[in-house]
């Protein structure tokens, strides 16, 4: 076997005593997805089990140095924590001190002679102090007037005489530290909800401060999702207010505000900015001396991204860049700036189940869009491409601008050359009745019925552009009905009409 003990993150915090034992065990959520054999020792110290999983992490060393980060970046959800600031002094992988060992009582006595700065020696146990073990303490002054002062010292001394005058549990401890007797654990195990309250060390006036003290709450929410492969769709920060009347009006007791994301993340960083965003919009009705953060809807996280942006780590977030807008995943950009700027401002295309190009596809809040799955999103066979989809252009104009005519040419800047085409369709006739008007003539070009012959035109000044010559249904004496709609040859008192609709660039 082999273990690996480091200090529990946020020990050394006062924590209130409804909350203590749940914000501990969340302290310890971050192992689980090295290992499942997880234990927290003395509230002091997380033990790790790796010898099943360690060739899954690529072999010890490199399970020790990700152990080791993962750490670090759990103590540093707290800008004050000891171990961040000295992660900021070290060189990365040495921000932790820790032990390993054979047992788990070896690998918490290196611990605490790492944290005394002590040096390590080489596979020599026998050297231990005995304060080392939490169980011989009580013993320490006794076997020190007798000059017993380390583990080999207390193996040398008669196992009958230690056991009649300290008791039998002293050897039954060193036993287990040196390997011949089976040690007990009570594994952490991770709730099937997430629900983290948290007591504030003072009153948050103000949304910052509300901010920081959820620091710990969601680097717990991290270690949850990490551990479940799981990645967060939605989340809750509740406050409880310190106050029940201002002035003499009743305040709610609680408060709380949801915050949504539309991919699944792991990204601490994201929903922290996410959670600044909003809380920036939303007035506290009094001091909160209590906050509670709620997972309420996750999800598998996939482990692979279309995005043209930088996905960054595997975990969701953006090492290479932080902070940088080619670190965040696309639909993190979008989420910020529908918050920041307003959901209506920040749109996204979702493409129609329309022939006509103007209503191909339809600008919707980014932040529905993003929120949508792509099999309700009304994209329907998007596989299917017409013939001469490769011919279309970059830009459309809104609306087309109608053209003069020159011995049935169309002119822009112009004579125009047709060089591709007819591309003839016929769509929107299930709008086209509202939308008559008087002369028998839609409306607009871009609504309701659509009777078009689309080609590429040039010239020398225009340069390449797409037009259209519209295909107008006879007058109703001449026509034949197919469908309720008027279909016939046109005559020469109706002519056809060139508009320009698009621009190749």
């Amino acid at each position: 076997m082999h273990w690996i003990a480091l200090p529990l993150p946020w020990c050394d915090e006062p924590a209130a005593p409804s909350g203590a034992a749940v914000n501990t065990a969340a302290a310890g959520w971050w192992a689980l997805r090295f290992t499942p054999r997880v234990a927290l020792v003395d509230g002091e110290s997380v033990l790790l089990e790796v010898s099943t999983t360690e060739r899954l992490w690529g072999g010890r060393d490199a399970l020790l140095a990700q152990v080791l980060q993962a750490w670090a970046d759990a103590s540093g959800g707290l800008p004050d924590h000891p171990a961040t600031q000295e992660a900021a002094s070290q060189p990365p992988g040495t921000q932790a001190v820790w032990g390993c060992g054979p047992t788990a009582l070896v690998a918490q006595a290196w611990l605490r002679m790492a944290q005394a700065g002590r040096a390590r020696p080489v596979q020599n146990v026998d050297g231990l102090p005995l304060h080392t073990l939490t169980s011989l303490r009580p013993h320490g002054a006794s076997l020190e007037r007798m000059g017993c002062r380390t583990w080999g010292a207390l193996r040398a001394l008669p196992r009958a005489g230690v056991a009649r005058r300290f008791g039998a549990k002293v050897l039954q401890v060193l036993d287990q530290a040196l390997g011949d007797a089976p040690e007990a654990h009570a594994w952490l195990e991770l709730p099937e909800q997430f629900a983290l309250t948290a007591e504030l060390p003072a009153l948050a006036e103000s949304a910052d401060a509300l901010l920081w003290s959820a620091s710990r709450c969601l680097t717990a929410l991290q270690g949850w999702l990490q551990a479940r492969q799981q990645g967060a769709l939605a989340l809750e920060l509740a406050w409880r207010h310190d106050l029940r009347r201002i002035d003499g009006v009743a305040i709610a007791p609680t408060q709380a505000l949801p915050v949504r994301t539309a991919q699944a993340t792991q990204d601490m960083a994201h929903l922290r900015r996410l959670l600044s965003e909003n809380l920036a919009r939303t007035a506290l009705a009094a001091p909160v001396n209590q906050i509670t953060l709620r997972l309420l809807e996750s999800a598998p996280l996939p482990h692979r991204s279309a995005s043209l942006l930088s996905p960054g780590d595997r975990g969701g977030g953006a090492r290479d860049d932080p902070g940088g807008a080619l670190g965040e995943a696309l639909h993190q950009l979008l989420e910020r700036l529908s918050v920041r700027l307003g959901v209506d401002h920040v749109v996204a295309p979702v493409l129609q189940a329309d022939h006509r190009p103007e209503r191909m596809q339809q600008w919707c809040p980014a932040a529905e869009v993003l929120g949508q799955n792509r099999a309700h999103t009304g994209i329907q066979n998007t596989d299917a491409k017409a013939p001469d989809a490769t011919l279309w252009p970059t830009w459309l104009l809104r609306p087309p601008r109608r053209l003069a005519v020159q011995g049935n040419r169309p002119c822009h800047h112009g004579l125009l050359r047709l060089l591709a085409g007819p591309h003839r369709f016929e769509a929107g006739w299930w709008s086209a009745e509202a939308e008559d008007e008087d002369d028998g003539h839609p409306a607009h070009p871009c609504a309701g019925l659509a009777l078009r012959d689309y080609f590429v035109a040039h010239n020398d000044v225009a340069g390449l552009v797409w037009v259209f010559r519209e295909r107008l249904a006879p007058p109703a004496g001449g026509a034949v009905q197919e469908g309720g709609v008027q279909r016939g040859i046109t005559t020469a008192a109706q002519p056809h009409r060139w508009f320009l609709h698009g621009i190749f660039g």
